[in-house]
């Protein structure tokens, strides 16, 4: 097996399993205290990565509240086909930002943004070995549904830990946390339970991935 970066997967889904409402605009189910956690495990990470569709719906900067640009985290971006806007805050400088699309993709994004060619069709298998050769190791992903649900389908995801907050989204067309076609695979996935902890108005679950 080549090498690839440590996988930990960390979200926020409501009280009946959704991310999003139906629009997929970016709704506040995490507590102040799970909030708060969320932005010290940035700090244990060489990278935090979300998908294109994250960046379109939330504009998120993925950065470390006052760190400085090499004490931030790289900031990935799953775009194949270069749809990151121009102004996302994703590429505004504030710390290094990779940008993982197919060989065919022709966008730039300016100097303290790289591309990074993964395959014609995208291969998330080709990223990870790519992104392991920059002395990658460990990779946090914040999102959204359906770029969780491709790595768990690749078997990629060492770690998941979700924050189910005291709330009700509803709508059977809203995210969820693994969203898409379907199965990840065949019965489902067995995860192994590590911990469950009261965060404010919500439950911390964590589980190793066998």
């Amino acid at each position: 097996m080549k090498k690839r970066p440590f996988i930990h997967v960390n979200c926020a889904m409501s009280a009946d399993g959704k991310i999003a409402g139906s629009d997929r605009k970016q709704v506040r189910i995490s507590s102040d205290e799970d909030l708060s956690r969320a932005r010290e495990l940035r700090k244990r990470y060489d990278a935090v990565l979300v998908g294109i569709g994250t960046i379109i719906a939330d504009d998120p900067h993925l950065t470390i509240k006052g760190a400085s640009f090499y004490n931030n985290p790289i900031r990935i971006v799953i775009d194949p086909h270069g749809r990151t806007p121009k102004d996302a805050q994703v590429i505004d400088g504030r710390s290094p930002t990779l940008i993982l699309t197919d060989d065919d993709c022709t966008e730039e994004w300016g100097t303290e943004t790289e591309t990074i060619k993964c395959g014609s069709p995208f291969s998330l298998a080709k990223a990870m070995e790519l992104l392991a050769g920059f002395g990658i190791e460990r990779i946090l992903i914040e999102g959204g549904g359906k770029t969780i649900a491709s790595f768990f389908k690749e078997g990629f995801v060492d770690k998941y830990s979700v924050f189910v907050g005291g709330l009700l989204i509803g709508g059977r067309d809203s995210p969820t946390p693994v969203d898409g076609e379907g199965w990840i695979c065949e019965n489902g996935l067995t995860l192994k339970l590590k911990s469950a902890k009261v965060l404010g108005n919500g439950v911390l679950i964590t589980y190793d991935v066998r």
